[in-house]
């Protein structure tokens, strides 16, 4: 469906913002779906991904700066997601005992196993969200969304 159906506009609207207007509903699009993927599992999107990251830490303790700026979404309150986390006992917060100001966060075995379960249902779903596109096509989609950021 054409985003102009979507909307319910008839106006001509300029390619410019036809793309913009196309990416931010497809955006919050894919977010609703996610969203209704990792439901079951009582998890939001955020809270996965910084699973996902002190995941790819391979052991090693992450701050809260790092989490931050490793997030997709830069505007999640980092603290509050990892104290949801802290409370489903899928990370641990320590305080540096040589230096109180470094907080270090690691992923627990629950949270692991946890990421073991939903990972493989959160692919599926973005095999099955991306399959009406050819290998070729999310290849260029891809390399033009990532040209479309470094123009600014």
């Amino acid at each position: 469906m054409k985003i102009e159906e979507i909307i319910k506009t008839s106006v001509d609207l300029p390619l410019s913002k036809k793309v913009i207007i196309n990416l931010i509903y497809t955006e919050k699009w894919i977010q609703e779906q996610i969203s209704s993927v990792l439901k079951p599992f009582d998890i939001s999107i955020q809270q996965f991904n910084v699973l996902r990251i002190l995941k790819g830490q391979k052991g090693k303790p992450a701050n809260l700066s790092t989490i931050q700026n490793r997030m997709v979404s830069k505007m999640s309150n980092t603290t509050r997601l990892v104290d949801k986390l802290i409370q489903k006992e899928f990370v641990n917060r320590q305080v540096c005992p040589t230096n109180r100001r470094k907080v270090e966060i690691t992923i627990t075995q629950q949270g692991l196993d946890f990421l073991d379960t939903v990972s493989p249902v959160m692919n599926d779903f973005e095999n099955e969200l991306t399959s009406a596109l050819t290998s070729k096509e999310l290849s260029q989609l891809n390399t033009l969304l990532n040209k479309l950021r470094s123009e600014k």
